[in-house]
């Protein structure tokens, strides 16, 4: 459906050593390890990918709106966009506007969001959908948005699957 960047990193990092810093607190360790959450972000020896480099699950909302529709046609052109593209969970939609969530696959939040803002566009005339804009985008990582519905925040759609009127 859409392109990815390839498994390497951008720019020549054959020779380069990149670390991030996730947080938390400080834990006892052997002298010369790094510090508990530091990361090496180089390819394992044997040309292997580290799997911090391989794509990872975003959970996307996407909100289009535009001029007044048929609502069977919206529905029908949903419903084939549905058909057409992986990890669909569920549209919302009302005749001037819709709401998409979705899992996308990408390797960082940059990517997944690229994605999303191209899905509409790119499905437009195969799904038959109305030339409308997208007014909005939410992308979070899979353990984000576990953790917000699991705080009671976010939580899934009332009817999940498929795609509904508002």
């Amino acid at each position: 459906m859409a392109s990815r960047r390839p498994g390497t990193l951008p720019h020549d990092t054959a020779g380069r050593r990149f670390t991030s810093i996730t947080g938390g607190r400080a834990a006892e360790r052997p002298a010369g390890e790094p510090a508990e959450g530091v990361r090496d972000l180089r390819q394992r020896a044997g040309g292997a990918e580290d799997p911090e480099d391989q794509a990872r699950l975003w959970h996307v909302v996407l909100s289009v709106a535009g001029r007044a529709t048929p609502l069977a046609d919206l529905r029908a052109g949903l419903e084939r966009l549905a058909h057409d593209h992986s990890f669909f969970l569920t549209a919302r939609y009302a005749e001037d506007h819709a709401e998409i969530r979705y899992w996308e696959q990408a390797r960082d939040l940059h990517d997944a969001a690229a994605i999303a803002l191209r899905l509409w566009g790119e499905h437009k005339a195969s799904a038959n959908l109305p030339p409308w804009e997208i007014v909005g985008l939410e992308v979070v990582d899979r353990a984000t948005y576990h953790h917000r519905v699991a705080e009671g925040f976010g939580a899934p759609p009332a009817q999940p699957g498929g795609v509904h009127p508002y």
